[in-house]
């Protein structure tokens, strides 16, 4: 019985190990993806990462006369409202489900791994702050 026990912890580690392994990577991958796209910013098309370019684009592909532009530039500030509002309401809900899974993670970790742990999710969350403030100027 002491050998079933002893097969079952270790399975049981090696489970945790892959799965901390996981969490770990995607972190890691998730910080260093952000950072080379910070380092190389690419643009971003859309009317609610740069309007007035995509304005622009409109008015020269599709030859809108001054009154379309006029009714284009409103139904864009109507949709950028739009979206605000959908940020507001389901921003908490993402908050959420992200302390979620960052508590089950610091569970997993050693008392040596959560300091890093921490510092790691301080990054993560200034530079969502960052791209968060750029993009609703």
């Amino acid at each position: 019985m002491d050998a079933n026990q002893g097969n079952r912890k270790a399975i049981l580690l090696v489970v945790v190990l892959f799965l901390l392994g996981v969490a770990i990577g995607s972190v890691g991958t998730y910080a260093v993806t952000t950072r080379v796209l910070a380092a190389h910013p690419q643009p971003q098309p859309g009317l609610a990462h740069n309007p007035g370019q995509t304005m622009a684009m409109f008015t020269r592909e599709l030859a809108l006369t001054p009154d379309q532009q006029n009714q284009i530039q409103a139904i864009f500030s109507d949709t950028r409202a739009k979206y605000g509002q959908l940020h507001e309401r389901l921003d908490p809900e993402y908050e959420q489900v992200r302390q979620q899974g960052r508590q089950r993670i610091r569970q997993v970790l050693t008392p040596d791994q959560l300091p890093k742990f921490e510092e790691l999710l301080r990054q993560l969350d200034e530079q969502r702050r960052i791209r968060g403030s750029e993009g609703h100027n």
